[in-house]
């Protein structure tokens, strides 16, 4: 054999030290995490016993503990408790940690329920178990989960771009290599080329490469082998704003929209939505006559002030509003945002909009499902930012309808209220509506609408 021609001779040095696997980080960091759980399942677990019968480990309840705590660890692998992107978000691994404590009390009823051990199970010792973990749960994940970003600066991955072509520029955090600079180029039926390539990829775990549309399918083959995810950078198709590939007929499709929560998690957030506000439409009551009463005897008009808004889908709905202006003052298209001194607002509107109160009736959109508690707030179609309509400020704005618009959200705990008078009042609440459905989970729903206590009297509120 011709050892000139041979793959398996000594190949040439791919000219980079390989890089340090970032692997047993992350899984030592998924050890402490799960180490972390335990200890505050445990806790609780101690606590709920001590609060029923005066003592940590009651008769009978060894077995029950080790139970809940083999349910938990069980049940929080499977619902991702551990993974990368918990560590790269805090709040989605709270999230599945307190879904896992709820997964592992459902299941240790059903069991207790089908072998008879039920006697064994005390209603305060379990319920209280159950709420302090949950709490604990949420503080330490929360807190364990923002100490390991800080310290590791989201760094829990090597990722490489390697760059056939055209410089560009390098995002922070990437290692960037030159194709030609250490003579790789894209040939599968090169076998010393592959095993060069593969090399290049130790220890890494994305690589991303920047090449022409002619040289991509070849890198494409380069890539099908190795054992890490590998991708092609293509700016033919950066207008589109790709969120995924599907296929028709045997043809690749570029999927471009999509709804941004499945069925399991629509079901979750219209449960929360009826559960806070049934009781509070029942509890508010009196508010909402006493605040009918003081409208009509301050203006003639209305109690309620209705008008068309985008929703969901960029479809318009009927918003619900105490009246807080003039009936013959009033703008139905939204052209003018109230200011302070405005006008058009009555003496009981002006305390109605300081505190708030005039939102109140939106609870009946929540009820009838045109609104969410928590989501982008809805605008009207005449809304300006200075003297530019909303969407012609930023062609992402139509983007934020993707979810029902709430009553409150990300943007109004941020502090972006009142008046849009500039471009960046605008782009700064837009900014927050699409970080917030990009990133929902139910429990950034319940954190929202807890911050949002503290600006419900605001100082931009007119």
């Amino acid at each position: 054999m011709n050892l000139e021609h041979n793959p398996w001779t000594r190949l040439e040095d791919p000219g980079v030290a390989p890089l340090a696997p970032k692997r047993p980080l992350r899984i030592k960091l998924y050890v402490a995490l799960l180490a972390l759980d335990l200890v505050c399942v445990a806790a609780a677990v101690l606590s709920g016993a001590l609060l029923r019968f005066g003592q940590v480990m009651p008769d009978g309840w060894l077995g029950v503990s080790a139970s809940i705590l083999a349910l938990y660890t069980l049940g929080a692998i499977a619902m991702g408790a551990y993974s990368l992107d918990v560590l790269r978000n805090p709040m989605r691994g709270t999230a599945r940690a307190t879904g896992s404590l709820m997964l592992a009390f459902a299941l240790l009823f059903l069991l207790s329920y089908f072998l008879k051990v039920e006697q064994q199970l005390s209603r305060l010792m379990t319920g209280s178990s159950f709420a302090f973990g949950f709490f604990l749960l949420v503080v330490v994940r929360q807190f364990a989960g923002d100490a390991i970003r800080r310290q590791q600066e989201n760094t829990f991955t090597n990722d490489i771009l390697l760059i056939d072509g055209p410089h560009m520029a390098v995002p922070p955090g990437v290692t960037a290599l030159n194709a030609a600079e250490m003579n790789l180029s894209p040939d599968p039926r090169d076998a010393a080329m592959l095993i060069r390539f593969s090399e290049l990829l130790r220890g890494a775990d994305r690589i991303v490469i920047s090449c022409s549309r002619g040289a991509a399918v070849r890198w494409a083959q380069m890539l099908k082998g190795s054992d890490i995810q590998g991708e092609i950078l293509t700016r033919d198709y950066d207008d589109l704003a790709p969120v995924g590939i599907a296929e028709l007929g045997g043809r690749t499709t570029l999927v471009v929209s999509a709804g941004p929560l499945n069925l399991r998690q629509r079901a979750l957030k219209r449960g929360l939505d009826l559960a806070l506000t049934v009781p509070a439409v029942f509890l508010l009551t009196p508010v909402f006559l006493l605040v009918a009463l003081a409208i009509k005897l301050d203006s003639r008009g209305p109690v309620f002030f209705k008008q068309p808004r985008v929703g969901q889908g960029n479809t318009l709905f009927d918003i619900y509003k105490f009246r807080s202006m003039r009936i013959d003052r009033m703008d139905l298209n939204g052209n003018r945002s109230a200011s302070r001194d405005d006008d058009r607002v009555t003496r009981v509107g002006r305390f109605l909009r300081r505190t708030s109160i005039d939102e109140l009736p939106q609870l009946i959109n929540v009820l009838l499902g045109s609104m969410s508690v928590v989501g982008p707030r809805p605008h009207a179609l005449g809304s300006l930012a200075g003297d530019q309509l909303f969407w012609h400020v930023d062609e992402r704005y139509w983007h934020r309808h993707a979810l029902k618009p709430g009553i409150t959200g990300l943007a109004q705990v941020r502090g972006f209220r009142g008046a849009t008078h500039t471009r960046e009042h605008l782009t700064s609440r837009l900014q927050a509506d699409l970080e917030y459905i990009a990133g929902w989970s139910l429990l950034r729903d319940i954190s929202i609408i807890v911050r949002t206590a503290r600006v419900l009297v605001h100082p931009q509120a007119f």
